[in-house]
């Protein structure tokens, strides 16, 4: 492997994030429940974590901002135009997989 500098490791992960961000914009179709259930995060999950990292920062950012960074657009926006409702199949998996920090 290819020793990386601080600063190349922290473009390349950026730019992962970057492209994971644009994925999932693009994936309109796969529900966030559905990724709790498979992966156990979702773009909720990434857009908390985004948050934490700017206030761990000093930067102040609400949830509504992180989630616009994730979502591409105001969360409820997404909700209405993306969202489905949970199947009972869906809200069982997720009961039964939820993890302890979310």
């Amino acid at each position: 492997m290819t020793d990386l500098s601080k600063d190349q490791q922290t473009e390349l992960e950026a730019a992962a994030f970057r492209r994971l961000v644009q994925h999932l914009r693009g994936r309109t179709d796969v529900q966030n429940i559905d990724l709790m259930n498979m992966a156990g995060f979702c773009r909720n999950c990434l857009s908390n974590w985004y948050m934490d990292a700017a206030n761990a920062s000093g930067l102040e950012m609400s949830k509504d901002q992180s989630r616009e960074i994730i979502y591409g657009m105001p969360y409820d926006e997404w909700k209405n135009r993306h969202q489905s409702e949970a199947s009972s199949d869906q809200k069982a998996a997720f009961a039964d997989n939820k993890p302890v920090d979310h």
